[in-house]
């Protein structure tokens, strides 16, 4: 039961709800109009009944005196027959008794309408007594008791009447009178009217709540939808029900208003797209890394190369907390920063940081805060990512070139300025010995110089912006005139130097004067780091295999020594600037640029220059220069720009 009232409750509720302001005032006044209306019906009812019964009260108290008149003396003298004949014709006279009852003064009943004691003790043997109330004053008083009790037909007033004849209680008559049936009618009618009136009242409440409902909440409900729809987006939501005025007008309006943001929408929404797909491809090709957050640090935009650098070609970040996802050094600068930015207490912040992951490199961060149209508060925070690895590679390229040659440079300087100093100062003192070992030294460290100088100018010119013409080369003339200026050299380190020159060589594609240099630094660093007895071998000879159809076989060029060797860990440095093995074996001198000139030398020539070397067995380096093809026209080769920039700062 509980739970069935509750249910109840819950229903109304949700029905009182989905009623609107209007409709509940509507509903409240009506009660009251209703409820007082009710009040004052029922309150003349209620007057109506009580002016009826006392009317009751009066006629049937003196029709009761004037009955008790003529009877009192008849029942003195005992004369019956003539009170049943009397009351016998007043009862039949009148339809406004109900009974007439006759009681001694002990209250048992001797005669009575419409029965009497004959036909009682005949036919039931039964004696019937008055129970008089016990307020009735019996013989004490000549004044009738009024009394009234509800039947069936209606509400019955009963009359007591005393019996007093010369002062002597003879017994009651009680009369019983019936309603006046004009008031009951008149009453009952004035009931059943106000029972239609308010239920009249109240079911023109609920179909007026009805046709509320139907005809204003229902168009207002659908009018609300349409609203949010629009508000969405969704420009194609139309209202279609069959109202007229006012509220139909306001569909028919509603609809028009959908109808033009919609064409609006088409006509507008290529251009959109157009200029969506300029700014996203925009966004997508430019170099650096962007990425765009919200003030929650959520992801609402990242390009390609803010993912490649970030490792996140595979994660899906957009909508996602950016801190989740950086790299944990990036996390660690940027974090506070990030938080200051959108309470708006900065507006931008740059970092330099290294990190491992995907790959090892160094990037540049710069946060700038993206604020509204109107610049009052902050929208977001763009994020861009530059990877400045090659740029920091340079500049340490840079100052590693600018120390070493700074150092190279002080060496034999010092030594020439200290012997010339030497030789200005003491020079009558020294022997003639002694100024010649002097005069010797300083001529080595100025050829030493030279040496500095030319190959740091030779590495410039490789590394700037000169072209170099490429013809026809006869490898067996450049490899002659290579180990004719090597010759001597070799004879007095007591190394032998052995040539190896396939016959019938094709000419190869490349440049004489840089080819020559190849060969001399190459042998030359053979001559140096073999010792006595040694030997260096130059070959050159064409290979088996066609690179393709239409192309000639290649030719390989081999620098062989018998010499200290290369260690492993030292052969992926070996081209280097300034790198020199002698630094750890021995005490030799060098620059420390010829093989960075030969590799700058053999890219020009699009080849790759090979080394294979042990220690302690010797060092061979090798590499492969293209056939020429006489038809073919010379070619302009351009400069390799790796490390121009370094060389000419």
């Amino acid at each position: 039961m509980l739970n069935l009232l509750k249910t109840i409750r819950h229903a109304i509720a949700s029905w009182w709800s989905e009623f609107t302001l209007q409709t509940k005032l509507l509903a409240v006044a009506t009660m009251v109009v209703s409820l007082v209306m009710s009040g004052l019906t029922f309150w003349a009812v209620n007057t109506i009944q009580q002016d009826a019964r006392m009317n009751d009260t009066r006629f049937g108290r003196d029709l009761g005196l004037l009955l008790a008149a003529n009877v009192a003396p008849l029942v003195a003298d005992n004369n019956l027959t003539e009170v049943a004949q009397f009351s016998q014709r007043f009862y039949s006279s009148t339809s406004s008794v109900r009974y007439m009852l006759y009681a001694d003064e002990t209250g048992e009943i001797f005669f009575g309408i419409p029965f009497w004691e004959a036909e009682v003790e005949n036919s039931l043997t039964i004696k019937r007594r008055i129970q008089l109330p016990d307020d009735y004053p019996g013989g004490d008083g000549e004044k009738p008791m009024v009394r009234q009790h509800m039947t069936p037909d209606g509400t019955v007033t009963d009359v007591f009447i005393p019996l007093i004849v010369n002062k002597k209680y003879l017994g009651v008559l009680a009369i019983g009178i019936n309603p006046n049936q004009t008031a009951v009618i008149s009453t009952n009618f004035t009931r059943d009217v106000t029972i239609a009136v308010f239920i009249t009242i109240w079911v023109m409440v609920i179909l007026a709540g009805v046709i509320n409902a139907l005809t204003i909440t229902k168009p207002i409900k659908e009018l609300l939808v349409g609203v949010k729809q629009i508000a969405t987006g969704n420009f194609k939501q139309r209202i279609d029900l069959p109202l007229g005025g006012e509220l139909g007008e306001l569909i028919l309006s509603f609809n028009e208003m959908g109808e033009r943001l919609e064409r609006y929408e088409e006509q507008n929404i290529e251009e959109l797209t157009a200029e969506k797909a300029k700014l996203e491809t925009l966004v997508s090709t430019i170099a650096d890394g962007a990425v765009l957050i919200d003030n929650n640090m959520q992801v609402i935009l990242v390009n390609p190369t803010a993912e490649r650098i970030f490792g996140w070609e595979a994660a899906n970040v957009v909508g996602c907390n950016v801190l989740h996802h950086l790299p944990a050094s990036v996390q660690i600068e940027i974090t506070r920063p990030l938080y200051e930015m959108a309470a708006g207490e900065c507006e931008s912040a740059e970092f330099r940081i290294f990190i491992n992951q995907p790959i090892p490199r160094t990037i540049r961060i710069l946060l700038t805060t993206v604020l509204n149209v109107q610049r009052e508060s902050i929208k977001g925070i763009a994020i861009t990512i530059q990877d400045i690895t090659r740029e920091v590679e340079l500049n340490e390229a840079k100052s590693q070139f600018i120390s070493n040659v700074s150092h190279e440079l002080r060496t034999p300087l010092f030594n020439i300025k200290t012997y010339i100093e030497t030789l200005h100062d003491y020079g009558e003192d020294l022997a003639l010995q002694e100024r010649q070992e002097f005069l010797q030294t300083v001529n080595h460290e100025t050829d030493r110089l030279t040496r500095l100088v030319n190959d740091v100018l030779d590495l410039s010119k490789l590394e700037s912006g000169r072209n170099y013409s490429f013809d026809g080369v006869d490898l067996a003339q450049a490899i002659e005139q290579t180990l004719r200026t090597y010759q001597l050299n070799a004879k007095d380190k007591g190394v032998e130097l052995v040539q190896e020159v396939a016959p019938n060589l094709p000419l190869v594609l490349g440049n004489y004067d840089l080819l020559v240099q190849v060969f001399g630094n190459l042998i030359g660093n053979a001559l140096k780091f073999t010792k006595v007895d040694g030997k260096v071998a130059i070959r050159a000879y064409q290979l088996d295999f066609k690179p393709s159809h239409t192309e000639s076989a290649p030719v390989r060029i081999e620098i062989s020594d018998t010499g200290i060797g290369i260690a492993t860990e030292d052969q992926h440095s070996i081209f280097e600037r300034f790198f020199r093995v002698e630094n750890r074996v021995h005490t030799l001198e060098g620059t420390g640029l010829g093989l960075s000139i030969v590799r700058n030398i053999i890219d020009r020539h699009r080849s790759k220059v090979h080394l294979v070397s042990e220690v302690g067995i010797g060092t061979t380096f090798w590499f492969d220069l293209a056939t020429f093809e006489e038809k073919a026209p010379p070619i302009q080769v351009e400069p390799i720009a790796e490390a121009s920039k370094i060389i000419t700062a």
